[in-house]
């Protein structure tokens, strides 16, 4: 068991809050002991973070851009025992943990470029004056980062933060905080000042709503529950500040008639099974045209079947452990609602390796459900996929938008025109077409309705971290002529 530490106000400290230790999902085991930080904790981090932000900011882009190459170095120079820290953290496999790793080394990479390159503006002369339009940080930021992903979350928040030349505290998961305690080691390491990157572990009751509240804070950025984020929302309006909000899913996938039905069902199963279906992303309806319908779910069921449900460190396994024993007695409850809802448990809906300690639970999948039942519209969080026969495109577009989130749609066709008008259709910030979870930095991420607000990744993310401001510079000499 390792002790770790806390890293604000520009030291390694114990929060002032209760020790807790940490599990490892595959077997029930305490991996680390620390304590919890407190309200006051958050009040001293943000105070010497304002103090140090100044600085930074001052440095020319450039000079800022150079801590974050040197960060996304370290990580790949360090990416095995971080990918290994990682499934210690959450259960995620090996192989899952390592892309998430990478993933984050080349977000730094992509905001460092990001922030060398950008841009202010000349605008357009309409008088007798030299119009600038610059760009500012906001000051100190904060970061709320979930459990399922933490390395790449806090990365896609950390980077432009830092690169705009704010100061940024990170409140991680509190199951999950060994990766942003790392990134902070990363940094320090990488020359970035002290002050500047600060991380809370603690309850999300306590440090998230103190960090929310703080007069001092500008931007919160949130990945998480729906009903955390509506009530983030509510404090961030009182303040009039800023906040992108990644919030829950309930994501249909789309199974035309022409669509390749081998790289359908593959596709399907990587969007509902991979990381145990505990992503915001997750394809968990499956909408399958009537035409094609017997043979897809035939596949299907084979597939999740044959599906490695194990040790997340062995390098052949597909789906290791839920997080948390109390997350898998939630996936239990709504497989258990949609039996009682009338539906047919096709395959799964069982725990695995019980003797382990570890919290295993199989592939699972359903039919006879409508889209009105509510295991079709709540989000799950886990190995759980609901299939749905349609008969036509009205049809199915008003059954994938009958519901209150709005994240991400996968569409398998081999009509690109029929595939863009469907897109273009769905209430969803995100559409993939032959193909699921699939990612650029480079791309803008986000959602609709109650999926949230705001958008990550992509240059324009990066002006979400700034505020901007307009410089007019006379150019005429003589006087305003409103007094003569």
């Amino acid at each position: 068991m390792d002790s770790l530490q806390a890293y604000f106000a520009g030291t390694w400290r114990d929060g002032s809050g209760p020790r807790y230790t940490t599990l490892y999902p595959a077997d029930g085991s305490v991996v680390a002991e620390l304590s919890a930080c407190t309200s006051e904790d958050v009040d001293l981090t943000i105070r010497a973070a304002a103090a140090a932000q100044p600085a930074w900011a001052a440095k020319k882009a450039h000079e800022r851009a150079l801590v974050l190459y040197r960060m996304a170095e370290l990580i790949r120079q360090e990416s095995e025992s971080l990918a290994r820290l990682q499934t210690l953290d959450n259960g995620k496999p090996l192989s899952e943990t390592r892309a998430l790793v990478a993933s984050a080394a080349g977000t730094l990479q992509y905001f460092a470029a990001a922030i060398e390159t950008f841009s202010e503006t000349i605008t357009p002369q309409r008088g007798d004056a030299l119009t600038l339009s610059r760009y500012e940080a906001l000051g100190v930021v904060a970061a709320i980062t979930p459990w399922n992903s933490p390395i790449a979350s806090e990365a896609q928040k950390i980077a432009p933060a830092l690169a705009a030349g704010n100061a940024i505290v990170v409140k991680p998961a509190e199951i999950t905080p060994r990766l942003a305690i790392e990134l902070a080691r990363i940094a320090l390491a990488a020359g970035l000042p002290s002050g500047l990157l600060s991380v809370l572990p603690g309850k999300g009751s306590v440090v998230g709503e103190a960090l929310v509240r703080h007069p001092l804070v500008r931007r919160v950025a949130f990945t998480g529950g729906t009903t955390v984020g509506r009530g983030i929302a509510r404090l961030a309006a009182e303040k009039f500040m800023p906040v992108s909000l990644e919030l829950g899913g309930k994501s249909p996938t789309i199974v035309c008639p022409d669509a390749d039905l081998t790289q359908a069902v593959a596709g399907i199963l990587w969007g509902i099974f991979s990381s145990s279906g505990e992503s915001c992303i997750a394809g968990s309806r499956c909408f399958i045209h009537q035409s094609v319908y017997a043979e897809v779910k035939t596949a299907l069921v084979k597939g999740a079947e044959h599906l490695r449900v194990g040790d997340p460190m062995a390098a052949n396994t597909h789906l290791g452990p839920l997080v948390s024993d109390s997350h898998r007695n939630s996936v239990e409850r709504y497989v258990a609602l949609g039996l009682a809802e009338g539906g047919q448990l096709l395959c799964g809906g069982q725990r695995l390796h019980s003797d382990s300690g570890g919290y295993y639970y199989a592939p699972t999948i359903f039919e006879g459900l409508a889209n009105t039942a509510r295991l079709c519209r709540e989000e799950v969080f886990g190995p759980v996929l609901v299939l749905i026969p349609y008969a036509d495109d009205d049809e199915l577009i008003a059954a994938c938008n009958d519901n209150d989130y709005g994240l991400a749609a996968g569409i398998w066709t081999a009509d690109y025109r029929r595939a863009l008008a469907l897109g273009s259709a769905l209430h969803t910030g995100t559409v993939w077409v032959n193909t699921y979870k699939q990612f650029s930095i480079s791309t803008p991420f986000g959602g609709m309705k109650d999926s949230g607000l705001g958008r990550e990744k992509g240059q324009a993310s990066l002006a979400e971290y700034m505020t901007q401001k307009s410089y007019y510079l006379g150019l005429s000499h003589a006087p305003n002529p409103w007094a003569n």
